[in-house]
C-alpha cells in the first residue's frame, strides 16, 4: 500500500496516517536496529516505524487496533507463539487490518543469550508454526524475528541468518514494560524520538499504560510532524523498494538528548558570511601569534605592564585589530543540560539548621573573673577547706545535664550576613 492509497483509505481527515510502505528482503539484511546492530531501516528524518511486542492479548490489544484504525496507522506485531495459539481471533484481526506479523519466539524465554542453537533453534521454529497456524494463512506471517528481551548472542544470530531471517532490535524504547504511567511512556518515547530524529520504536500491546497512552502518543507525533512508515516483506506484491547501502547505516544522535546524556550540537562552517561579531585580537595585547610570542616592535602605548590599574578606555569601545567570529543565525537558543540529564538516587534537600545547646553558666563577679591559680609552692597536703572560698569549683563532677543529639548528615553551614549588607 502506497502512500496515496493510505491517504485515500482513511476515514479519519485528521488522522496521523501512513505516510509510505517500504518492502525489504531478509537476505540481504539480517539486522537492523542501530541500539545493537551496525543497520536499521532506510528512514528519512521524522520518520517513524511502529513496533508491539508480546501480543496478542484480550483487550489489550483490541484496544491497541482501534487507537491504530483510528489513526490509519500501520504497525509491526511480533507475536508470542502461544499467545497466538490461545487468541487466533487476534491474529486474523491483525493481518485483516493490514498491519505486519513477525515471530517473538514461542514462549518468550529470557534466557536466549545462553542457550544453545537447539534450544534457540526450537522456540524460533515453534513460534512461526504456532502463528501461522493460527492464523490460517502461513504466507501472512513474514520472516521477521526479535529476539525476546533483545538478549542476542552471535550463534543464535547466525542461525537467523542462515535461515533467511531477518533479526529485528531497535532504535529506541519507551520502557512500557517497566512500571511507568501513559503519561511517562509518551514522554519517553517523544523525547528519545526526538534526540534520534527517526527509527523503530519499541512498545507492548499487551501493556495497559501503552493503551492508554498510545492515542497521545499518535498526536504528538502528527504535531510535531512525524510521518508513520509501514514495513512489509518483499515479495511479488512488494517488489522491493530501491535504496542505497548508506540509507541502512546506523546513524549515532545528533539532536539534544534528554535521557542521560549531554546535548550535542552542529558545527557551523567557519566560511559562512554572517552574522560576525567582533572580538578582540591578539594583536591589541602585544602578541604577534597564537603561540604566545611578544610583539616587540609594537608600539609602546599597546604593551601591557606590570604596574598597570586602571586604563582608560576610548569614547566607543573599539578594538584596532580585530577578528571574525562566525554566529548561528538559525539558533534561536542555546543548548543546556536538563535535570534530566542527571540521573539522581534522590533529590537532596537543605537540612533545617540545628542550634546546638550548651550548658548554661553561672555569671561571674569582679572578684571571680578570674580564676586564682594554686600557688606552686602550695603543700600537696593542703585540704580543700584551705583553699581560697574564690577558688573555681569542679562542674565536671556530679550529673551533668544531658545533650541534645547531635545532627547527622550534610549540614548546610551557611556564612552570618555582615552588618554592611544593604547599607
Amino acid at each position: 500500500m502506497g502512500a496515496a492509497a493510505a491517504a485515500s483509505d482513511c476515514p479519519n481527515p485528521n488522522a496521523l496516517g501512513t505516510s509510505r510502505t517500504i518492502a525489504v528482503d531478509p537476505n540481504e539484511h539480517h539486522r537492523l536496529g542501530s541500539f545493537q546492530y551496525r543497520e536499521t531501516l532506510p528512514l528519512n528524518d521524522h520518520e517513524v516505524v511502529i513496533t508491539f511486542d508480546d501480543g496478542p492479548l484480550s483487550p489489550t490489544t483490541n484496544h491497541i487496533l482501534d487507537t491504530l484504525a483510528q489513526e490509519c496507522v500501520k504497525a509491526t506485531f511480533f507475536m508470542v507463539g502461544r499467545m497466538a495459539r490461545t487468541f487466533p481471533h487476534l491474529v486474523k484481526r491483525v493481518y485483516a487490518e493490514g498491519h505486519t506479523i513477525g515471530n517473538h519466539s514461542q514462549n518468550h524465554p529470557f534466557s536466549f543469550a545462553r542457550m544453545t542453537v537447539d534450544q534457540a533453534s526450537r522456540e524460533i521454529e515453534d513460534g512461526f508454526t504456532s502463528i501461522r497456524t493460527a492464523l490460517g494463512e502461513p504466507s501472512g506471517v513474514t520472516r521477521f524475528f526479535r529476539i525476546p528481551g533483545l538478549l542476542r548472542q552471535a550463534p543464535v544470530e547466525n542461525y537467523l541468518a542462515s535461515r533467511g531471517y531477518m533479526t529485528w532490535s531497535v532504535d529506541f524504547m519507551a520502557d512500557d514494560w517497566t512500571r511507568i504511567s501513559a503519561s511517562e511512556v509518551v514522554r519517553r518515547a517523544l523525547n528519545r524520538l526526538e534526540a534520534r530524529g527517526r527509527g523503530i520504536l519499541l512498545l507492548h500491546d499487551i501493556q495497559p499504560a501503552t493503551v492508554l497512552g498510545l492515542p497521545t502518543l499518535l498526536q504528538e507525533l502528527k504535531a510535531r510532524g512525524y510521518r508513520i512508515v509501514h514495513v512489509v516483506q518483499a515479495d511479488p506484491d512488494h517488489p522491493k523498494t530501491a535504496t542505497l547501502p548508506e540509507q541502512w547505516m546506523a546513524r549515532t544522535a545528533t539532536r539534544t538528548i534528554q535521557d542521560g546524556h549531554w546535548p550535542l550540537i552542529d558545527v557551523a562552517s567557519l566560511t559562512f558570511p554572517a552574522p560576525v561579531l567582533r572580538a578582540p585580537d591578539t594583536r591589541n595585547f602585544g602578541i604577534s601569534d597564537a603561540s604566545g610570542t611578544y610583539e616587540f616592535g609594537v608600539a609602546r602605548a599597546d604593551q601591557l605592564r606590570g604596574g598597570d590599574r586602571d586604563i582608560r578606555l576610548p569614547p566607543m569601545s573599539i578594538w584596532r585589530n580585530s577578528v571574525r567570529i562566525v554566529g548561528l543565525p538559525f539558533a534561536e537558543e542555546l543548548p543546556a543540560p536538563d535535570a534530566s540529564n542527571f540521573r539522581y538516587a534522590h533529590v537532596w534537600k537543605t537540612r533545617p539548621m540545628v542550634a546546638r545547646r550548651s550548658t548554661p553558666k553561672a555569671r561571674t563577679t569582679a572578684s571571680t573573673a578570674a580564676p586564682i591559680p594554686t600557688p606552686v609552692s602550695a603543700p600537696k597536703s593542703v585540704p580543700p577547706s584551705a583553699l581560697p572560698a574564690s577558688a573555681p569549683k569542679n562542674n565536671n563532677v556530679g550529673p551533668q545535664p544531658p545533650r541534645p543529639p547531635r545532627p547527622v548528615g550534610h549540614q548546610l553551614q551557611l556564612p552570618k550576613p555582615t552588618t554592611t549588607l544593604g547599607g
